[in-house]
């Protein structure tokens, strides 16, 4: 079963390889979509793949990088889109 969620992720995320860190996670669990950083220095995830996979890649997002401090995660689910690859945008 298919899930989406919209992440907004806070704390020490910009300038510590955190988006990399994502697009990594992404592509071991086979999720589809997108991350990007945000002008307020948070770190917006738009993510979809299977329930189960999905929710591994959300525990690494909270985890992330060495050099990342994640101080808050909001998760909000979406409607499924069809993303085809997991980018980073710019």
């Amino acid at each position: 079963m298919m899930r989406r969620v919209k992440m907004i992720v806070s704390g020490r995320v910009q300038g510590v390889g955190y988006r990399y860190f994502v697009q990594e996670q992404a592509r071991e669990h086979g999720i589809k979509g997108y991350v990007r950083n945000l002008p307020g220095g948070e770190v917006e995830i738009d993510a979809e793949g299977e329930r189960s996979s999905l929710g591994i890649f959300i525990v690494d997002c909270k985890k992330g990088p060495a050099l990342s401090k994640i101080l808050d995660c909001m998760i909000h689910d979406i409607t499924p889109y069809g993303f085809e690859r997991f980018l980073i945008r710019h």
